[in-house]
């Protein structure tokens, strides 16, 4: 019978400080949940929703509190969405792979997994530290480039990103700091600067803003969009950023990719910040994706064992998670 085992937290430090509008971070605590059937064992890894009142305590005690069925699809039911329910149904899926001696992405019906490109974020900063951090990304072999902007100056940092990497493609996270702004002009002087997409401009909730703006750039649902439920809602938005912990787990997130697909949203796959246990589940729902931004590992100061291998900005397939071994 499957058990959970343990939900555990853990902190990794950040290299340097991870700057949103929102506030710098230098550390991330994530929670690892453990499931066991006697003979087999399976991981998963989340990171709180910090933004939504989550934190990794809540998280662990959710998993540890937890009685209803062991089932990946009931859990869709019988959890909230979240970072908890994240960590659960991914080593659910853990498990699974390893009772069938099959990889998670053929028991879900996907291609093989391949190296693929990621963005690499330039945290918010002033336009001279962002311009270098941005020349030193592309020196790294990262050809896309994912800019935090705070709504304030936002044009001038652009401006000296692209200077520090005139051949990489931009898109920015405004992490909702446009409420107050023309969101029309704003896109239009990025996009004369070759920005590709806009994140999150306006706040969660107040997505009607949105109506009748007619931008030059994609606008991407991030923190507007969590799991199927919210696209009723995202008719304004051109495209969705799907995040395992936001919604809840891979299962939702393969189905909240499908849905999307068919709705006519591009799709972006993301992360929080979190170890190479956390993004390899999350780039089974990339192949395919307009945007991939699974940087959240590299963007620490250090990963664990068995982390995904970096190569020429190509993140490749590991052995950490889901491989059926």
């Amino acid at each position: 019978m499957t058990r959970i085992l343990s939900a555990t937290i853990e902190r990794w430090p950040v290299a340097g400080a991870f700057i949103i509008s929102r506030g710098a971070k230098t550390f991330v605590d994530v929670v690892v949940c453990t499931v066991g059937d006697g003979d087999h064992f399976g991981r998963g890894e989340g990171t709180a929703i910090y933004y939504e009142g989550e934190t990794a305590e809540g998280c662990a005690a959710a998993i540890g509190a937890y009685a209803g069925p062991l089932d990946r699809q009931a859990l869709l039911q019988a959890m909230p969405r979240g970072a908890a329910r994240n960590a659960l149904d991914c080593a659910l899926w853990d498990l699974e792979a390893k009772r069938a001696g099959q990889p998670v992405w053929r028991l879900a019906g996907l291609a093989a997994p391949a190296p693929f490109p990621t963005a690499f974020t330039i945290s918010l900063n002033d336009p001279a530290r962002m311009e270098a951090d941005a020349r030193a990304a592309t020196a790294r072999g990262f050809g896309l480039l994912k800019c935090k902007l705070t709504g304030a100056g936002d044009r001038d940092r652009i401006a000296a990103v692209r200077a520090g990497a005139p051949q990489a493609r931009l898109i920015v996270d405004a992490n909702e700091s446009w409420h107050d702004l023309d969101i029309a002009a704003e896109a239009a002087a990025l996009a004369a600067l070759g920005v590709e997409m806009v994140e999150q401009p306006i706040r969660h909730g107040e997505e009607q803003r949105l109506a009748g703006v007619a931008a030059r750039l994609p606008l991407c649902a991030d923190e507007s969009c969590h799991t199927r439920a919210d696209l009723d809602r995202l008719g304004d938005f051109d495209a969705i950023n799907i995040k395992l912990d936001k919604a809840g787990g891979l299962t939702e997130a393969l189905a909240l990719a499908r849905e999307g697909r068919a709705r006519g949203f591009r799709i972006m796959v993301g992360c929080m910040l979190g170890t190479s246990l956390g993004i390899a589940p999350a780039a089974l729902v990339a192949t395919g994706a307009d945007w991939i931004d699974l940087d959240g590992a590299l963007l620490l100061a250090e990963d664990r064992p068995g982390a995904l291998p970096l190569r020429d900005g190509l993140l490749c397939p590991g052995t950490l998670w889901g491989t059926g071994q």
